[in-house]
């Protein structure tokens, strides 16, 4: 199973270097390809905490809602204080702002991911096939964070050889919250009981924190219904995929 895991948060880890696509497109062409993933990761993450996270949890028992509630607020805490904020816009006047602090948004993308790591290698120890479907919808909303974060990076004074090097670092600490959530599950068991809701609640605020949060904002009427449809067809896939892979 642990290479199961491994090999799950190692795929993850890799899409930090597609940041480097901001690099060969246009603004107007990133845009549109970080629209549709951030409205298909909004609908993946929602239907991998309702359909797959919680059904299994209610099924294993134990205190799945005080769980998915602690998970929100972890993440909430997490968000508030160490500024980590999902930027999925290249846009020249955010990044301005957010100048000063290329390091500290390293920082909070560790914590981020090694959180990812928990929440995957949790979702293996439940079952493979819930693994596979928490590890799609992790790297559905790794994507879009991803570029924003390179973007950052980059005009924080980054080269882009060091910008790569240093994002990959970050993204390698979800190998590290895989392995720890790992043999923490064998030396306690049950554990599992209260990881899968606690992920729950953290895909949840993700989702509707961040994500949704950013997929309102769009105020052409054709782009909001758009998105709003890829959203749901995210929410579809992750509803089918309960029963294709079950």
């Amino acid at each position: 199973m642990l290479g199961y895991i491994l090999i799950a948060v190692f795929i993850v880890s890799i899409i930090s270097f597609i940041g480097v696509i901001t690099l060969v497109l246009q603004k107007k062409s990133l845009n549109k390809i970080i629209a549709v993933l951030v409205s298909f990761a909004a609908g993946g993450l929602l239907g991998g905490a309702f359909f797959h996270l919680l059904p299994e949890s209610v099924e294993a028992g134990g205190p799945v809602f005080l769980m998915v509630i602690i998970g929100i607020i972890v993440f909430y805490l997490i968000e508030m204080f160490l500024h980590w904020h999902h930027y999925h816009s290249i846009d020249k006047k955010r990044i301005k702002r957010l100048k000063p602090v290329g390091i500290l948004n390293l920082v909070g993308d560790a914590v981020h991911n090694f959180t990812d790591g928990i929440i995957i290698g949790a979702a293996f120890l439940t079952n493979i096939q819930l693994g596979i479907v928490t590890t799609i919808a992790v790297a559905l909303h790794e994507i879009p964070q991803e570029l924003g974060d390179f973007g950052i990076l980059i005009h924080s004074g980054f080269s882009t050889g060091k910008a790569l090097f240093f994002n990959f670092l970050s993204a390698l600490t979800a190998v590290l919250g895989a392995i720890a959530i790992y043999f923490f599950a064998t030396i306690f068991s049950g554990i599992t009981n209260y990881l899968i809701p606690f992920a729950a609640g953290g895909f949840i605020y993700i989702a509707l924190a961040d994500l949704l949060a950013e997929i309102k904002e769009e105020r052409k009427a054709k782009k909001a219904i758009f998105q709003f449809l890829i959203f749901l067809f995210g929410l579809a896939l992750m509803y089918l995929t309960k029963y294709l892979l079950h």
